[in-house]
C-alpha cells in the first residue's frame, strides 16, 4: 500500500489548501484496515512522507502480490477555474509492467467495486481537450493506460494507481473528507483487490 507523494512534494493542493498527501495517507490507512478484515497481509510504504525516489517504493514492495498506490486527483492549471466540472475516480496501469494483464484485471475489479458502491469514473484523463490523454484500458470501470507511470513500470508485481477523487473541486474535496465516504471507497478498493487476488495468476 503506497501512500502517494511525500513531505517535500506533497502533491496537489486541494481547494481548501490542504496537501494531497494528507488525503492519501488517510485513505491508505482505511484501505489497509479493510484488507486486514479479509485476513490479507498488508504493509504501508511512504506513510512517514520520506520516500522521495519512486523506484524505491516498488523495490521495497518486493514479495507483495499487488502494489496499490493511493492518490487524489487534480486538473491542469489552466482548468483550475473550472475545477467544479471534474469529479470521479480514475485507475491507472502500465503496459510495461511485467504483470500487465493481472494489473488490468485488478484495476478493473477495483473500478467495478467502486461503481457498485455508487462512485462514478472520471472521464477527465481520456479527454484530449483537457490535457495529455490517457487511453482507456477499461472504459466502463474507469481504468486508463499510463505506460510510463513509475510505480506501474518498475513494480515486479501487478500494480494499480488509484485516484480516488478530484480534490481541487471544492464539493468533491468536501466529500473526500467525510469519514464514512472514505470508508466506503476503501471498502470498494479492498474488495476489488481481494476479488482479483483470489483468482490467482
Amino acid at each position: 500500500m503506497d501512500v502517494g507523494h511525500y513531505a517535500a512534494e506533497p502533491g496537489v493542493i486541494s481547494a481548501s489548501g490542504r496537501p494531497e498527501f494528507e488525503y492519501n495517507l488517510a485513505l491508505a490507512l482505511e484501505v489497509k484496515n479493510e484488507l486486514e478484515k479479509f485476513q490479507m497481509q498488508t504493509r504501508l510504504i511512504g506513510e512517514r512522507g520520506d520516500y522521495a525516489v519512486l523506484h524505491q517504493r516498488t523495490r521495497d514492495a518486493q514479495g507483495a502480490d499487488l502494489f496499490l498506490s493511493i492518490h487524489h486527483d487534480s486538473v491542469k492549471e489552466s482548468l483550475l477555474p473550472q475545477a467544479e466540472r471534474f469529479a470521479g475516480f480514475s485507475l491507472f496501469v502500465s503496459r510495461e509492467n511485467p504483470r500487465a494483464e493481472k494489473s488490468l484485471e485488478c484495476a478493473s475489479a477495483i473500478g467495478r467495486k467502486l461503481r457498485e458502491g455508487g462512485f462514478t469514473p472520471s472521464r477527465y484523463h481520456a479527454d484530449p481537450l483537457t490535457g495529455a490523454p490517457r487511453p482507456f484500458a477499461d472504459e466502463a470501470n474507469g481504468v486508463h493506460y499510463y505506460d510510463n507511470l513509475a510505480v506501474g513500470r518498475t513494480a515486479k508485481m501487478p500494480s494499480v494507481l488509484v485516484e480516488a477523487g478530484v480534490i481541487v473541486n471544492r464539493e468533491e474535496e468536501r466529500r473526500m473528507r467525510d469519514p464514512e465516504l472514505r470508508r466506503r471507497i476503501a471498502a470498494a478498493v479492498a474488495g476489488g483487490a481481494r476479488e482479483c487476488l483470489a483468482k490467482g495468476s
